[in-house]
């Protein structure tokens, strides 16, 4: 039983095959176990699969499907101990990932490893959206490596990340600290956006989008658009980018109209324990630590401003290299 084993079709019946084993006798393949496209013939030599080595009428009971899926296993266990890269295409797709359907053993492929330019980038982890991103993916013809293969376990998973991995190390070499990549933005999140670079992922932080202060990034990228970028670190398989270090920094040029020990007037924009943000100019802000704002001691901030209020500040230190403005309100 499970045997696969050659014999030759002898007959071919509306709801059955019957198959000559030679020296094992004779066996019947039931038609819904002859699988899809199989175009069987008097005489045409093929594989089985043994369901039942004796039933009582004396003949065995085979399939063809089994018999198919077996030698599937055996080819996908062999293609995963060479680590060689396949091409796949998905007929299905859930939230999880894309349904695969490979020598007629089904698979999967997660989510967690598409490629970034297949990864479905979409704010607040909206599962509708999600599943319309990944729907776009059927059909499509994708390289994979087989991640993980059990007949045992009837487990087949497919990875289009590793599939990538020594190309991505052949391009990762070529890049450096500090040179500047064109990529495609490919999602826009919260805390940054994504970037395909060429095959491989960049993120540029919030942080790093404007010289600006960024409140939300989806008012300064969005997806598909062009962009150039500064490479600021290299990550194992991420690339962190920067788009405001593209343009000259407009802080360095207002702050040189501000000199120590200078009164200016500024508007109060951020209020916290330790103190009050001001805007001294369009891309200048400064700081007014508790301590200078009275010379009492337990100064609670709250009480002293208000946001969106302006005063008059005195500069008591200015700090180009950190890009830090230090006020006081003391007389």
């Amino acid at each position: 039983m499970g045997d696969v084993v050659e014999g030759v079709v002898t007959s071919v019946k509306k709801h059955e095959v019957w198959i000559d084993l030679g020296a094992q006798g004779t066996g019947v393949v039931m038609r819904r176990e002859v699988g899809h496209g199989a175009n069987l013939e008097v005489g045409t030599a093929v594989t089985v699969s043994v369901v039942d080595p004796e039933m009582d009428e004396g003949h065995a009971l085979l399939s063809m499907k089994r018999a198919a899926k077996d030698r599937g296993w055996d080819q996908l266990i062999a293609v995963q101990e060479s680590g060689e890269t396949i091409e796949i295409q998905a007929y299905d797709a859930n939230r999880g990932g894309l349904l695969v359907e490979l020598e007629g053993i089904r698979g999967f492929l997660p989510v967690s490893q598409l490629a970034p330019e297949h990864y479905p980038r979409v704010s607040g982890a909206d599962k509708d959206e999600i599943l319309q991103k990944l729907n776009a993916l059927i059909k499509l013809t994708l390289r994979v490596r087989i991640l993980d293969v059990s007949r045992k376990e009837n487990k087949l998973i497919f990875s289009e990340k590793e599939a990538m991995k020594d190309d991505m190390h052949e391009r990762f070499t070529k890049l450096t600290v500090g040179s500047v990549v064109k990529g495609v933005i490919t999602g826009v999140i919260d805390f940054g956006a994504f970037v395909n670079v060429d095959g491989i992922e960049g993120l540029i932080h919030i942080s790093e989008i404007s010289w600006e202060r960024v409140e939300d990034p989806r008012k300064y990228v969005k997806v598909g658009d062009n962009v150039e970028a500064k490479i600021i670190a290299i990550d194992k398989d991420r690339l962190s980018l920067s788009l405001k270090q593209m343009q000259e920094d407009p802080w360095m040029n207002e702050v040189k109209t501000f000199k120590k020990g200078d009164t200016v007037e500024g508007r109060v924009t951020r209020i916290t324990p330790f103190g009050a943000f001001v805007q001294l100019s369009s891309s200048v802000e400064a700081l007014v630590h508790v301590s200078e704002m009275s010379d009492d001691e337990g100064t609670d901030p709250e009480k002293v401003f208000k946001v969106g209020e302006t005063k008059q500040f005195k500069v008591i230190d200015i700090d180009t290299a950190a890009r830090k403005i230090a006020l006081s309100l003391k007389k």
